[in-house]
């Protein structure tokens, strides 16, 4: 008997040691696991929100660029409508009755005889004015001309171009910015 006493005794002890040790062990595998949870799910609150910035930023790029895209509509829109404006006030100078026509003639080559005394005109082949008519030493006609002339001296050294195209782009280029300010605000 006293044999199973101490057997048993040994066994309870051992029971003992065991359950401890596995009361240990749960304890240590809890405290891992939680701590792998923590890390866990600090990894995923960096990773969330580093998602929500890339997400953020893209969204930004986005906007940005789908605004930039508008701007440059807008801004090709304006120039056709800029351009077209341009040509239709060529359109309306080159198609002005003769009258009008003459009676500029002759201011443009009144303001240029400081420069040129006794010039010579290059006009376009629709128009019908003479040297009289225009108050100018001869007439040529030039294909290349549409509307306005060209005043030349007699020895071709010095030339005043007063096509209508080259005063209304001269006039077009100063005022670009107040022309763009009238038609758009």
């Amino acid at each position: 008997m006293a044999l199973d006493s101490v057997t048993k005794e040994i066994q309870a002890s051992a029971d003992a040691q065991i359950a401890r040790i596995k009361q240990q062990q749960a304890a240590e595998i809890k405290a891992i696991n939680d701590q792998a949870d923590a890390q866990i799910s600090e990894m995923k609150k960096t990773q969330d929100k580093r998602v929500a910035e890339a997400k953020e930023t893209l969204a930004r790029q986005e906007r940005s660029s789908a605004e930039l895209e508008s701007k440059k509509l807008v801004l090709s829109k304006k120039k056709e409508i800029l351009a077209e404006a341009f040509e239709s006030a060529l359109e309306q100078l080159e198609a002005m009755p003769a009258d009008k026509k003459l009676a500029y003639y002759k201011a443009m080559v009144a303001s240029a005889k400081d420069i040129i005394p006794e010039p010579k005109a290059f006009i376009s082949e629709n128009d019908k004015f003479s040297a009289a008519d225009l108050g100018v030493k001869s007439v040529e006609k030039d294909p290349r001309i549409t509307a306005g002339l060209i005043l030349q001296s007699e020895d071709g050294k010095f030339e005043v171009d007063m096509q209508y195209r080259v005063l209304l782009q001269n006039i077009w280029d100063s005022n670009l910015k107040q022309l763009s300010d009238i038609l758009f605000g």
